[in-house]
């Protein structure tokens, strides 16, 4: 009997070299799980360049390394893809190859923002994007989404056929913590014992953090709370879309400076730390493509306090409070609810629990594999 041959799949994993946010922990995560995949149908080739790849903020050096970066995608990588006689290329970057001889390709879009905010690129970026990323997306055999909600937001900006455009759902970061360890000093002494709200995520203007610093006023104000708000992660460093220096003016006009915590960017076992201690996680996002912190929150046991619109609604489905983010004072009674209401907390926490059983990195695997097989089966 002639054996099967075996599917050989490529994964682009050049991009950990840079990115320190979401899509990162989608690339690291996945490429984990594929390595300890056991499937003797199915074999992955993980691709990166030996160069550095430049993160600093020199725009010159920026143009540079997006020129890099499409010299990777649309050279080197599929000769590499070629000589490893691959089947299947995955990038979870929204750049794939256009050219693919010999091999398909398989890319995960995590939003369409670069269709809704335009105005937060760079003008070359977006060009290369448009120009460059959607025409490669649709010779692709199929484009994984993350959400229904940002499933049908690329399918609208696209025009790609709904049935190449697959929802496979993410999971939690995996973040390892003991309960003994205490928060970093930089925090505790801020802190003085008192309880914190809590926000996880890049300083992007779609976060609506002013927004959330208001709403923390108004609670501070009209209930004489003694809680204060910790705010992890720092501005992205591009020019259109940081928000962080937004988020400190208005941390000055409403004379927060004593109340609210910026701790910068913190590695994850210092963050699994501070989720654990928080009284509450609270998510603003005017738009989110999933929303992987609403995960983190249910797997440490925190109550979620969220925006109750894009995808953050499918995510955490009857576990999450959510209010209006464009109304502070809806933020703030969503707030002061789970504050103040022991059974809901424990209510929501509880069904936090539940609702992470529909999210894993090892189901996200899974399903991506049987994705792969069923585009290399096609013709």
């Amino acid at each position: 009997m002639k054996k099967k041959k075996q599917l050989v799949v490529g994964i682009d994993i050049r991009d950990l070299k840079v990115s320190k946010t979401g899509q990162r922990t989608v690339i690291e995560e996945l490429a984990n799980q594929f390595r300890k995949s056991t499937d003797p149908e199915i074999r992955f080739v993980f691709f990166d360049t030996r160069l550095p790849v430049y993160a600093g903020r020199k725009k010159i050096v920026i143009l540079i390394e997006h020129m890099r970066l499409q010299f990777w995608k649309q050279l080197i990588l599929p000769l590499k893809a070629w000589y490893h006689h691959c089947d299947i290329v995955f990038c979870g970057d929204y750049f794939v190859p256009y050219f693919h001889p010999g091999f398909k390709t398989i890319e995960i879009f995590h939003d369409a923002f670069f269709f809704e905010y335009p105005q937060h690129y760079n003008k070359i970026w977006l060009r290369i994007f448009h120009n460059i990323a959607v025409p490669a997306a649709k010779r692709c055999a199929y484009i994984m989404t993350v959400t229904d909600y940002a499933r049908k937001k690329v399918q609208a900006y696209t025009h790609i056929p709904e049935n190449k455009i697959v929802t496979i759902y993410l999971g939690p970061k995996s973040i390892s913590y003991s309960d003994n360890e205490q928060l970093p000093d930089t925090i505790t002494s801020q802190l003085h014992n008192q309880p914190y709200l809590l926000h996880v995520g890049v300083m992007e203007k779609r976060k609506n953090l002013p927004a959330l610093l208001r709403a923390f006023s108004l609670l501070k104000q009209q209930y004489q709370s003694e809680i204060k708000l910790v705010l992890v992660g720092k501005g992205n460093g591009k020019l259109f879309s940081d928000d962080s220096a937004q988020v400190k003016q208005t941390i000055r006009e409403l004379s927060l400076e004593n109340e609210v915590i910026l701790t910068g960017y913190l590695p994850d076992e210092q963050v699994a730390i501070v989720y654990k201690h928080a009284s509450l996680l609270v998510l603003p996002s005017f738009n989110e493509g999933f929303g992987i912190p609403i995960l983190e929150a249910f797997k440490l046991g925190i109550p979620v306090v969220a925006a109750g619109n894009s995808c953050l609604p499918e995510v955490g489905g009857d576990a999450i409070l959510t209010f209006d983010p464009f109304d502070e004072q809806d933020i703030c009674t969503k707030i002061k609810m789970v504050l103040e209401n022991d059974a809901l907390k424990k209510e929501l926490i509880e069904k936090g629990h539940q609702r992470l059983k529909y999210f894993s990195w090892q189901k996200t695997a899974h399903q991506l594999i049987s994705l792969f097989k069923k585009a290399a089966q096609e013709n």
